[in-house]
């Protein structure tokens, strides 16, 4: 049956259709993270992500799931929702209690934190990937592969003893493979399906030029915004005619209230080079019509003209002050 939908996911993908390098697998997680502060006393949030949209939080006492979106429950009914969040539930209490009656014997300082990710991701034209991963302040601990749990080579000894334990746990390591080979790929499919309409959500980017801090004598910094732009794939480039410019420098995409998102692209580069520059920029809500935005050379002259006139004009200013008050 998964086989038979994969052919859907680039119906259902925002993007599907474009030719240019948006498509990537798209999965689906829960994040977990324990922080122990004492032997009695552990703290835990929990959230669950399709790609990098939260979908769902964690109540930290009950562990029922809290729905962000009309469409989170997916095509799983109330039924199965509670059976899955008491498993989950039990499974969190398990890993606690471990953890917390061999803190001594694996050597575990408190305070120290666990981060545990669980589910799947669906390859266009593939079968679904299943993962488990645990990580100890931070740094890869071990992973479920093949029905059994593997320590990381960073995990060292502890790792080792600790996949030792879970390993006995026939029930455990059924349940874990049920959740990632089974329950997660239908799980993910039906949130693809039943959230179309916002995760196919086409929303135009905004694009504007500006300067940033002088890099140096004679340098200027071409820095382009583009703001408002949803899904979150984009390509943004410099470009001299049909050549990139190499140098660029990209900040991080950052997310706006709205759901849409914004990044800037940075560019060092010396004044008298700046004519002629471009940014250009490519989504799959423009259609195939990049938008190009041309750095104009009397930018820079103007630029120059207000960095020498303005000092000009308040020294005179200031000498004729200086005249009348002697």
């Amino acid at each position: 049956m998964l086989f038979l939908q994969l052919p859907l996911l680039e119906v259902l993908l925002p993007g599907g259709d474009n030719k240019d390098d948006f498509q990537e697998p798209v999965s689906f997680q829960i994040i977990r993270i324990y922080s122990f502060y004492n032997h009695s006393w552990v703290q835990t949030l929990g959230s669950g992500w399709l790609g990098e949209l939260q979908t769902h939080g964690l109540e930290s006492n009950s562990g029922s799931y809290i729905f962000l979106w009309p469409w989170s429950k997916g095509n799983f009914s109330n039924e199965e929702w509670k059976e899955q969040e008491k498993l989950c539930f039990t499974s969190s209490i398990q890993l606690i209690q471990a953890f917390q009656n061999h803190a001594s014997q694996w050597q575990l300082d408190y305070p120290f934190e666990l981060q545990t990710a669980a589910g799947c991701e669906l390859h266009f034209g593939g079968a679904s990937v299943g993962f488990m991963h645990i990580a100890y302040q931070g740094s890869d601990f071990m992973s479920f592969q093949n029905n059994s749990w593997l320590p990381s080579p960073k995990g060292g000894s502890r790792a080792q003893h600790v996949c030792s334990l879970f390993n006995l746990n026939q029930v455990g390591l059924e349940r874990a493979d049920r959740l990632v080979s089974d329950i997660c790929p239908r799980l993910l499919l039906g949130l693809l399906d039943a959230g179309k309409a916002d995760l196919q959500r086409q929303v135009k980017p905004e694009a504007w030029l500006s300067t940033g801090p002088s890099p140096g004598p004679g340098h200027l910094m071409l820095v382009c915004h583009v703001s408002g732009f949803h899904p979150k794939p984009i390509w943004v480039m410099w470009m001299r005619g049909e050549q990139e410019y190499m140098g660029t420098q990209r900040s991080d995409i950052l997310p706006n209230a709205d759901g849409t998102w914004y990044l800037w692209k940075s560019l060092d580069v010396e004044a008298t080079e700046a004519a002629g520059l471009s940014c250009r920029v490519r989504h799959s809500s423009l259609g195939g019509q990049d938008i190009i935005l041309y750095w104009k050379h009397r930018n820079s002259v103007g630029l120059i003209f207000l960095a020498v006139i303005v000092p000009l004009v308040l020294l005179t200013g200031l000498a004729f002050w200086l005249r009348k008050c002697w």
